[in-house]
């Protein structure tokens, strides 16, 4: 019994042993390194500091979040994408209904997948199921709708996942935030540019249908503005007047070969 128990101990000696050197090549990387890190949280830390001596306590708030303090792993980001051999991003697909963004994302994913890089499609019709599905589609539903799908899109692409995001995202300013939430490098803006006219033709959904017969209200390209993108990273043309698409796979061999020269899929 007594040689069973030496031999435990003598085995959790050497896991702690692989941990520590394991742990002591790892760097960390702090959250307020980055310049365009969450302002809310600078600002309750600041909070925080000026008022910590009287209050004996190391948490601090952010937004309407209180008693919380950031936890730093010992995993880096870096450490995650060497793993990985690609660089986390998040693609953000933007355009109307029907103008093929969930399309190519997917056939995105697919590609990249058959090149063995790990990419995840967030759908906004598939996230409104579970997440957001407490959301409808007023103009403050549709900003959070945003807010949120932009904090999980941050969390993956920080684990070093090429994140496809296909999300109608119709104002500007809630696209704009999202952006500010990565470093530089890490949003690609993708606008599939495609007429109206061409995605009431094509209605996959029905929906512009029971749009233009006042069933649903606040569609956007019906009576809900679209604000295209002023300076996206993409401008796919997925069709002119004329209703002939462009081939998504056309459309996603874009996309990897700025992937490939942009270092995003490694070495």
């Amino acid at each position: 019994m007594l040689a069973a128990l030496r031999g435990t101990k003598d085995a959790v000696r050497g896991m702690r042993s692989v941990v520590s050197s394991f742990t002591t090549g790892l760097t960390c990387r702090s959250p307020s390194a980055d310049p365009r890190s969450n302002m809310a949280a600078l600002a309750g830390l600041q909070q925080f500091r000026e008022s910590s001596s009287a209050s004996g306590t190391t948490a601090y708030s952010v937004g309407n979040s209180t008693n919380i303090k950031w936890h730093e792993g010992s995993v880096s980001r870096e450490h995650r994408e060497k793993v990985l051999n690609q660089k986390g991003c998040v693609l953000w697909f933007t355009g109307l209904s029907g103008s093929g963004k969930s399309t190519l994302a997917y056939t995105l994913e697919h590609a990249l997948a058959s090149y063995g890089k790990l990419s995840m499609v967030l759908d906004g019709d598939n996230i409104r199921h579970g997440l957001n599905k407490n959301l409808g589609f007023s103009a403050e539903d549709r900003e959070e709708n945003i807010r949120r799908i932009g904090e999980v899109s941050k969390l993956f692409a920080t684990t070093g996942v090429i994140t496809l995001v296909s999300f109608i995202s119709p104002y500007k300013r809630d696209r704009d935030a999202v952006r500010a939430l990565l470093p530089e490098g890490d949003f690609l803006e993708i606008y599939m540019k495609i007429p109206l006219s061409v995605c009431e033709s094509r209605d996959p959904k029905g929906l512009y249908k029971a749009a233009r017969a006042g069933k649903i209200k606040g569609f956007t390209g019906i009576d809900d503005p679209y604000e295209e993108p002023e300076n996206p990273e993409f401008v796919i043309e997925v069709s002119k007047e004329d209703g002939v698409l462009l081939a998504p796979e056309k459309m996603a061999v874009t996309v990897l070969d700025y992937l490939k020269v942009k270092g995003y899929l490694g070495e």
